[in-house]
């Protein structure tokens, strides 16, 4: 079952999802699953990305689906201007903390990475059940979890030997993970494996709301704009190894 409330959520605390994707069936399938729950609605389409970093220099969203093969400006170069330009912005603004999730048809697909490179919070298949996706958003939006763990864990793995050869940020990375203190470092490599924030309370034998603090100062230290980006760190510094 998708459906969460019978109560209808307010408009201004719902989630609002943004829809970039080449394919108009693709669009209108998603268009009606979101709109479809109480606590999430779509406020903006674009076919390709240089009309999503248009529309969305216009209208708020907090979460942007982000198809990365399209026509004109692809995926990745979209969430690179998207999330350039929300990083200008003050916190708390409205364009401030935009997170992307790409969408992509093939599991280890390279494009995947590099839109992940680019800022992207994580990335979901297409074909992945209406509950994964609903719940995709509704997870990079409250920002405590890596989207699709075990999916991206496999394509981090597969790519880890490149990212420690070729990261350009990874002196600059081993430098702010070496500022961790222990029990941060504890909790990073936790993160890394794709714990959530109770499952890491559960395994250290802390309440959450001490996790949670814990992960605000590694995301801080690190300069890591989430979860994924820590992980990507990991990854570069070898702190996780495949």
């Amino acid at each position: 079952m998708t459906e969460q409330s019978t109560t209808p959520t307010p408009t201004s605390t719902r989630i609002r999802v943004a829809l970039v994707d080449d394919q108009q069936l693709v669009r209108s399938g998603f268009t009606m699953l979101i709109n479809s729950q109480p606590d999430l609605e779509v406020v903006c389409e674009a076919g390709n990305g240089i009309d999503a970093v248009t529309a969305l220099a216009a209208t708020r969203a907090d979460v942007v689906l982000m198809d990365v093969r399209m026509p004109g400006m692809d995926g990745i170069e979209a969430t690179r201007q998207l999330l350039g330009r929300a990083a200008g912005q003050p916190a708390g603004s409205a364009h401030a903390e935009l997170k992307i999730v790409v969408l992509t048809t093939f599991d280890l697909d390279e494009y995947a990475l590099a839109a992940i490179q680019a800022g992207a919070s994580g990335f979901l298949l297409k074909d992945a059940p209406p509950e994964e996706l609903l719940e995709a958003i509704r997870t990079v939006h409250r920002g405590d979890a890596v989207i699709a763990p075990s999916t991206t864990r496999r394509l981090l793995d597969h790519v880890a030997p490149m990212l420690r050869r070729t990261s350009e940020t990874r002196d600059t990375s081993a430098a702010a993970v070496a500022r961790l203190t222990t029990r941060e470092h504890e909790v990073f490599e936790l993160i890394a494996q794709g714990l959530s924030n109770p499952e890491i309370a559960a395994r250290l034998y802390l309440s959450e709301a001490t996790v949670k603090t814990h992960v605000g100062h590694i995301l801080a230290k690190l300069q890591a704009r989430d979860r994924v980006q820590a992980v990507v760190m990991a990854y570069e510094t070898g702190v996780v190894r495949p």
